[in-house]
């Protein structure tokens, strides 16, 4: 792969999918590495062992051992700028919420089209949240009603004209392209805002500014 290229990770017990998807990564231009892992303690260990981490895991929830949903935590320590697309079958709304309120950055279903994953990848490495339109809108309001108003948040200006642009749902990059800023510095302000808004992800933190009304 060149250094250009998404470094994409794959964890996924079911060893055909498991391929399918690390065959895609290598196979599509822009994309590589397609390292698949059959269970969360085996990547967990690689991350602890190597220095390149992925740009983005595909993760399973539904796996042998540890789940994809109990690891997130940790993932968020060992490998802080790794962006997660949780890639399952399942669509429990507690299994959605808890995914996202975690950490991850997307959610997509299993019965996605490799063009619907690939454009997903893209979209969360700029630092988007692809959820698939099936369990959108039930992702949000799910999302907006679990959580609850929080004590007064003191934003800057800045940080409600970044919270705003979140809630339009713009990428990264579009924000750093609109506020004329890097994309270091955009990312430096969206974790400064979450520690504020005491969540972990850009959907959560769009939940709590339409729950709170902070925009």
């Amino acid at each position: 792969m060149s250094p250009a290229d998404i470094r994409v990770w794959i964890l996924e017990d079911n060893a055909r999918l498991r391929q399918q998807l690390g065959l895609l990564c290598t196979d599509t231009p822009g994309l590589g590495d397609g390292r698949g892992f059959p269970r969360a303690e085996l990547l967990l260990e690689t991350l602890k062992l190597e220095s390149a981490h992925p740009d983005v895991l595909l993760l399973d929830v539904g796996l042998p051992g540890r789940s994809g949903l109990d690891i997130l935590e940790e993932m968020g320590q060992l490998a802080p700028h790794t962006r997660i697309l949780v890639l399952t079958v399942f669509e429990e709304e507690d299994k959605i919420a808890r995914a996202i309120n975690a950490g991850a950055s997307g959610y997509l279903l299993k019965g996605s089209t490799p063009e619907q994953i690939i454009a997903a990848i893209h979209d969360c490495h700029e630092g988007g949240s692809p959820i698939s339109p099936r369990i959108a809108r039930r992702v949000f309001e799910l999302l907006a009603r679990l959580t609850k108003p929080a004590a007064p948040t003191d934003l800057s200006p800045r940080e409600t004209e970044l919270l705003k642009l979140l809630v339009e749902g713009l990428t990264n990059k579009e924000i750093s392209h609109r506020l004329d800023i890097s994309p270091h510095t955009t990312d430096t302000h969206l974790r400064r805002l979450f520690v504020k808004l005491h969540v972990r992800s850009r959907a959560a933190a769009v939940a709590r500014a339409l729950k709170s009304r902070l925009v």
